[in-house]
């Protein structure tokens, strides 16, 4: 009997975490953990409000570290630095080995991102104009969710064109990556130098050692906790400095490594990222009570009506206009895979905000409940309308493909 069990290799809680670790990896898997996650949020915040921001609002952490802080705030500031570790990666990915490092690839996209984070501003700014406080909201509507994005791809147009996933991965994680140097730029209020120049200390001498191609992964644990945790006490959102450790892991493998280090990170903190730190984030984050006051915010707060039209018309009109531009003046070319309907199909696609967008709600209106809820009910919507818009161009799209291949 014992003879036997040492002849398979995995015992089954094994086989089955490894499993769920490989379907965590995936788009679509993912995706629908988070809207499992925000689902049930909602759910309990309808049913005792009291008992889910009690939750959300528990302090744990040590005072004398001054890490005592909300359980949502842990949320934010540590659970998130793993999901942008993971964009980092995927960014210096991109840019070493994907669409970013052929530049005339990579101008399409990348025009696409910047302009669907400038426009959405822009509406925002126009929609709100007057509203109290509605300057602090501009950045809101800038930002692109890639799990839920990639998820409501991978769900309603497995049949489309590789060239489209790669065209929105790309342009997410540029809006990723602008998404957090506005967080840092005009969403820090104070920061201690002294702890920030130690966390900077701390980040460089990760990226030098994997520079110098050091193995051991504890120590690469060890200076990325240390690192996070100066980052954060400095006043500067901690997120950065996942996604700067991110950037600086190393993309090539020796020859004596089956995989570069950023595949190996990639390959076992996804899964992390994608079942637990942003299921849990969207948990704390989405439970929004649905009543006259939530709900009425989204129509009648200039605010949150600015977030909606950012989203759901901003985004729009800034990705597939800065596409149809950038191709237009000669800056870049569209794939001959692709045609413009699918591109529009993808431009709504990039309105769905959700985590970044509930990050920076929080940061912009975190001292004002009330406006804080609508806020997140608003974006909340405006990812509902851009996922359902998006879902039935693009379940159009590949049908009217499947016509045209068979027609032919």
């Amino acid at each position: 009997m014992h003879r036997a069990a040492e002849k398979w290799p995995f015992r089954p809680t094994v086989r089955y975490a490894r499993t769920l670790a490989e379907a965590l990896r995936t788009e679509t898997i993912g995706g629908m953990v988070m809207l499992a996650a925000t689902v049930a949020a909602l759910l309990w915040a309808n049913i005792s409000f009291e008992s889910y921001d009690s939750l959300r609002t528990t302090t744990f952490g040590p005072a004398f570290l001054h890490l005592d802080l909300e359980l949502y705030k842990w949320a934010q500031n540590g659970l998130l630095t793993i999901f942008f570790f993971v964009a980092g990666l995927e960014v210096k990915e991109e840019f070493v080995h994907g669409e970013l490092s052929n530049l005339r690839k990579a101008a399409l996209p990348i025009i696409a991102a910047i302009s669907g984070m400038i426009v959405p501003a822009l509406v925002y700014l126009a929609v709100s104009w007057g509203a109290p406080e509605a300057a602090r909201g501009w950045a809101i509507p800038t930002a692109t969710d890639i799990a839920f994005a990639l998820a409501v791809l991978a769900v309603t147009a497995s049949a489309m064109p590789a060239a489209l996933r790669a065209f929105l991965l790309t342009c997410a994680v540029v809006d990723d990556l602008g998404a957090i140097s506005i967080i840092a730029v005009f969403y820090t209020d104070h920061v201690n130098p002294v702890m920030l120049s130690i966390g900077v200390a701390l980040i460089a001498l990760y990226g030098f050692l994997q520079a110098k191609r050091v193995k051991g992964a504890w120590i690469y644990v060890m200076l990325a906790v240390l690192a996070w945790y100066f980052v954060e006490v400095s006043g500067l959102h901690a997120t950065v400095a996942g996604v700067a450790l991110g950037l600086l892991t190393r993309v090539w493998a020796r020859d004596d490594e089956e995989r570069s280090p950023s595949e190996t990170a990639d390959h076992y903190i996804r899964p992390i990222s994608a079942g637990l730190a942003v299921p849990i984030f969207a948990a704390l984050s989405a439970g929004v009570k649905l009543d006259s006051s939530s709900v009425g915010g989204i129509f009648s707060d200039r605010v949150v009506l600015g977030v909606v039209a950012g989203l759901v018309i901003g985004k729009f009109l800034g990705v597939f206009g800065g596409a149809w531009l950038s191709v237009r003046l000669g800056l870049a070319r569209l794939s001959e895979e692709l045609h413009w309907r699918d591109m529009a199909a993808v431009s709504l696609l990039a309105g769905i905000g959700f985590t970044v967008s509930l990050l920076i709600g929080d940061l912009a209106y975190g001292h004002d409940p009330e406006r804080s809820t609508a806020v997140t009910a608003g974006i909340l919507a405006a990812s509902f309308i851009a996922s359902v818009l998006a879902a039935v161009l693009l379940h159009i799209r590949v049908r009217k493909r499947r016509i045209a291949q068979d027609d032919v």
